[in-house]
């Protein structure tokens, strides 16, 4: 590629840049900025949803023909509640999930959707003269002779001939009504064994359409649209029973939202700064790159019409700093080569030519465990594993093409083509963290002791105290309430001494004007409602005064538990075929997966030894610490395979020092720019968030270690008596024995 060239198209990038970021910001024409454009979650606009299971032993396919039957009711039933971008869909086997996003009366909403709903019509004595599917539909119009709103019914052919002679029947006085408060010449229809409405009759009607109302003024518009939607909803074919569901306001949310934003901005910033300064003109290529690639990024889940949610948000975060690795590598590798004496232009070719494979190495092992999350995980699970491969992605595009061209025109550029523009001192050495060269082999010994002791504590922790697990995963209630006022948690508990929930309260808010509320009770919506009843009687509280609610079965949990033991253990063995064919050796995908074994069950010891609450994002939390770990590995672990080939008489041990120390600079760097976009997070956003981020944090600082301290010298121990024949080996062996 020519210079001309090369000079057009890094033109390109920068308007690219600065065009994407106008319309990201302020949106252009037709087209609304970001936050019009893109989808919010329920955690973010507000709503509800409820995660229901079937009571069926059915399997296979007559199951999944059942559910899909379960579903379509469900889908009538939210479309006739004119809920805009409601959604219905299959979660596992036997669960449905339904989204609800906007809903003013969540609790009313999740009691309509849940009905089992067999649909009767029934002649006052309690005779069924009619069933749900003998209704084509039901609709609302406006009442011309009363006022408000009529019920408009239209019945199949079958149903007109039911309904003609059922209204022949009742209007002829023929009836006598068993049902209190019925009328003799009433229509009476039923859901289950509720009565939905009891219109009367005068005479026979014969056409196939008909309409309810009420001689006092009609029905109320929302009134009559529940009842045609309670009808149109017909039988079920199975029925449910919730096992899970959480009710947002938008206050929450939109909050969450904005401090979010402000807190990716907040690392953006501090990386582009640290960046610049550390590698000069370098770092202030890769920010354009990095600022290409937070666009592309934000643009591509508009387009794909992907669901952002608060989970999601912290995975583009996250996926920022791990962007930064792939431009570190590169880098390392560059000034590496001008170190080696080489010529600027000559070193960014051979820098890139070196660096690809380890990129992209590293990047496919994340990716691995990113693909697991999404097959496995819950669906808000499912939002920050999507955001993080479609990073992973993208970062791999920006870093080996965007970066690569950009730094190929600055290459060629008289005046930037110099080594103090890439961060390389006066006397020609690299501008580093840390310049000491360190004898990792020996200290192993001291690092094996002091992972096995951490292990032992969190297994003394575990063992004694146990996991403070959260409601998801023990079945139960989760209520925040905005009471108005500060009060007292021990007036709480004692508000709610007469429904034995042994609850948990604590105050929350900026001025602690609210309170959550736990139990590992799972409460229903009618048992929610009752909660919430009590609390009103005592503080003047209303259900719109509740912020959020949260409900799980414990079938929930034992399913979550079961997922994230299965997700690591599939992660681990896909990681473990790459790797071993990546590196055509059984024992560097060993050595890393032990590494990643090491790792989940350290940050499982942080849960135990600091009862941090292990709840759903717990398993988007350890398979990111599994991937982010073996992505640490993996670049320490090509280097070790490049220098064993270039410095094949050199002992292992001396290698794979020198491997470490010539990877550790990035290492740091990298760990600190990760760290470094979800320390903001950690301090701005709310608790649901903090938890899930704090032992990201952990991850990281774990899996830089494990990497150095464990991976590599376990490489060392089953790779040293390679190319020894087993006399020598054996020699050593028994000379060790004599020396003790």
């Amino acid at each position: 590629m020519n210079l001309k060239l090369k000079k057009f198209l890094a033109g390109l990038v920068v308007i690219a840049v600065l065009f994407g970021w106008y319309i990201t910001v302020f949106g252009i024409g037709p087209v609304g900025n970001i936050k019009e454009v893109m989808k919010f979650g329920l955690d973010i606009n507000g709503g509800v949803y409820v995660v229901m299971e079937a009571d069926t032993d059915a399997t296979g396919s007559e199951l999944a023909d059942l559910m899909d039957q379960t579903r379509a009711v469900l889908n009538n039933r939210v479309n006739a509640m004119g809920i805009s971008e409601a959604t219905v869909s299959l979660e596992g086997e036997k669960r449905l999930r339904v989204e609800l996003p906007g809903v003013d009366d969540p609790e009313e909403a999740i009691e309509q959707i849940g009905r089992t709903a067999k649909l009767r019509f029934l002649l006052a004595d309690g005779t069924e003269v009619l069933s749900g599917t003998d209704i084509k539909k039901a609709g609302i119009d406006t009442d011309p002779t009363h006022g408000g709103y009529l019920v408009t019914l239209e019945f199949t052919s079958e149903g007109t001939e039911k309904f003609t002679e059922a209204t022949t029947k009742a209007s002829a006085g023929e009836v006598t009504s068993a049902i209190d408060g019925v009328s003799d010449n009433a229509i009476v229809i039923m859901l289950d064994d509720e009565i939905v409405t009891a219109p009367t009759c005068s005479e026979p009607i014969y056409q196939s359409t008909c309409t309810i109302t009420t001689p006092n003024g009609g029905y109320a518009q929302e009134d009559a649209s529940n009842t045609a939607a309670l009808i149109n909803g017909g039988a079920l074919p199975l029925d449910l029973h919730e096992v899970e569901s959480s009710v947002q306001t938008a206050t929450i949310g939109t909050d969450a939202l904005d401090k979010s934003i402000i807190a990716g901005l907040i690392g953006l910033a501090i990386i582009f700064i640290l960046m610049i300064a550390m590698y000069n003109i370098l770092g202030f290529m890769a920010d354009i790159a990095l600022l290409l690639y937070v666009v592309i990024v934000l643009w591509i889940m508009a387009g794909l019409g992907s669901v952002l949610t608060l989970p999601g948000i912290a995975g583009i975060i996250l996926s920022i700093g791990m962007a930064v690795d792939a431009n570190v590598i590169i880098f390392a590798r560059i000034r590496e080569e001008i170190a080696a004496g080489k010529t600027i232009r000559v070193a960014v070719a051979q820098g890139f030519k070196r660096a690809v494979v380890t990129v992209l190495d590293a990047q496919i092992t994340t990716l691995i465990a990113s693909v697991v999350l999404y097959e496995i995980g819950s669906t808000s699970v499912k939002g920050f594993a999507l955001t993080l491969m479609i990073g992973i992605i993208v970062s791999i595009f920006t870093a080996v093409f965007v970066t690569q061209l950009l730094m190929g025109f600055v290459a060629n550029s008289r005046t930037f083509a110099k080594n103090k523009y890439f961060g390389i001192n006066e006397d020609g050495t690299q501008k580093v963290f840390v310049k000491k060269q360190f004898g990792f082999m020996n200290m192993r010994k001291f690092t094996y002791c002091l992972s096995a002791g951490i292990l032992i504590l969190g297994i003394i922790f575990a063992g004694v105290r146990g996991f403070n697990y959260g409601i998801d995963f023990t079945g139960g209630t989760m209520l925040q309430i905005d009471m108005g006022q500060k009060v007292s948690t021990d007036d709480v508990v004692d508000a709610l001494g007469e429904f034995d929930l042994d609850p948990s309260v604590v105050l929350a808010g900026e001025d602690e004007n609210q309170v959550i509320i736990k139990t590992i009770e799972a409460l229903d919506n009618e048992e929610r409602a009752e909660v919430i009843s009590v609390l009103g009687d005592k503080f003047g509280i209303t259900e719109e005064d509740v912020l959020a609610s949260e409900q799980f079965g414990p079938s929930v949990g034992d399913e979550l538990k079961m997922n994230a033991v299965k997700s690591v253990l599939i992660a681990a063995v896909g990681m473990l075929i790459y790797v071993g064919i990546r590196f055509k050796s059984w024992k560097y995908g060993v050595t890393s997966i032990m590494g990643v074994v090491h790792d989940a069950l350290v940050v499982l010891a942080f849960y135990a030894i600091f009862g941090i609450t292990i709840n759903n994002p717990f398993i988007a939390g350890i398979l990111t610490v599994v991937g982010y770990s073996i992505n640490d590995t993996i670049v320490i672990f090509d280097r070790i395979r490049e220098n064993r080939q270039l410095y094949k008489k050199q002992p292992l041990g001396q290698t794979i020092d020198m491997s470490i120390n010539q990877t550790l600079n990035r290492s740091i760097m990298t760990s600190l720019t990760t760290l470094i976009v979800m320390v903001p997070m950690t301090i701005m956003v709310s608790t649901s968030i903090r938890e899930f981020v704090i032992p990201l944090m952990v991850g990281v600082v774990v899996g830089t270690y494990s990497s150095i301290f464990l991976c590599s010298p376990l490489l060392y121990e089953i790779s040293k008596n390679e190319g020894v024949s087993k006399y020598v080996a054996s020699t050593k062996k028994n000379g060790k024995k004599k020396e003790k």
